[in-house]
């Protein structure tokens, strides 16, 4: 690397700055010259002007006025340029300085890595915090139960919500008014209910919408199909989008002790949602909104209910899938607001 000379970048004094002396030291000659050939006209005046008693005091303030205003003027235009002057000079030293610096780390960073090859800190970061998550996906879809006595069923074939069948004897006697037509229709899908909790991502997400017509109308997963839609259009009005909140895994074993009627801190786990502000609004709102509030308990009972039906016929995969949509967001919201993991 060439570095600049000591003249240019204020290390040290050159020919360079002796340059940069030499104008200065032409104005100031230039501001003595000046004021030294305004005193002699000004002595001129007077002398040739000739001396009046009723005019002399007036006469002298003007003298006055006319020697040392003018000079300080001079002097004050002297000094200006020189400061002028010297900025630049110094404005020079310092691009000098970083374009020095600035080349000999641009050299320093080419000789330190390989061509071609960049890789910064954010980056490096970034690719940790990825492959982690991908690692946790990938452990909570291969920790499935996996029972040797039967086989389960296609998630698209499966059911999703299975409410238990009462004994025959203790069924009441039925009435001659035929059979109701939900009997008729078959049963939810394990991937239609997920993605029914999803919602449609577009109104051109088809096989969205048919997935939530389909929950709709099953009479378990109908009502918190509507709940959720009611929490989530409200927690919109707030600015609340679940898209935006990336939640914490957790593993599939602690839906299953939640459906099972665990609480508190054993499970706080499943609250993975740590957006402050969107914990602050929520909470705030549940203080000051009562319908709100209402909302939300509705929304939270419903979805206990609708998990207790469902974990029992549900892998853990299909429970981690479960977990990543929008309802089980905002129930991670509202669980963590209303206290259900303290």
């Amino acid at each position: 690397m060439i570095e600049p000379p000591r003249g240019d970048n204020g290390l040290g004094s050159g020919p360079l700055a002796q340059l940069n002396d030499q104008p200065s030291r032409g104005m100031e000659i230039a501001g003595v010259g000046l004021s030294l050939v305004w005193v002699i006209l000004i002595l001129v005046y007077v002398l040739v002007t000739p001396p009046g008693s009723e005019t002399r005091t007036l006469g002298l303030v003007m003298t006055l006025l006319m020697v040392f205003l003018p000079i300080a003027l001079i002097w004050a235009v002297v000094i200006t340029l020189r400061s002028i002057r010297e900025l630049r000079a110094e404005a020079k030293r310092l691009q000098a300085t970083v374009d020095a610096m600035r080349s000999s780390y641009v050299q320093a960073q080419a000789q330190a890595q390989p061509a071609g090859l960049k890789p910064s800190v954010e980056k490096k970061i970034d690719e940790i915090a990825a492959s982690t998550k991908q690692a946790e996906t990938v452990l909570a879809t291969f920790t499935s139960r996996r029972d040797a006595a039967h086989v389960v069923p296609s998630a698209d074939r499966k059911a999703a919500l299975v409410q238990p069948r009462p004994e025959p004897a203790a069924e009441e006697p039925t009435l001659a008014l035929g059979t109701p037509a939900e009997d008729f229709r078959p049963p939810l899908s394990v991937a239609h209910f997920i993605r029914a909790l999803q919602f449609p991502e577009t109104p051109e997400d088809k096989e969205g919408f048919r997935a939530l017509r389909l929950a709709l109308e099953d009479r378990t997963s109908s009502k918190l199909i509507r709940a959720a839609q009611d929490v989530l259009t409200l927690l919109s009005q707030d600015g609340i989008y679940m898209d935006d909140l990336q939640p914490d895994m957790c593993h599939p074993e602690l839906w299953r002790r939640f459906a099972a009627g665990e609480r508190g801190r054993s499970i706080a786990a499943l609250g993975g949602i740590r957006d402050r502000t969107s914990l602050a609004l929520t909470a705030a709102r549940m203080k000051s909104d009562p319908v709100f509030r209402d909302a939300a308990h509705h929304f939270l009972r419903a979805f206990d209910k609708t998990v207790a039906v469902f974990e029992p016929n549900a892998t853990d995969a299909e429970l981690a899938d479960l977990a990543d949509t929008r309802t089980a967001r905002a129930f991670m919201l509202f669980g963590r607001v209303t206290g259900t993991f303290d």
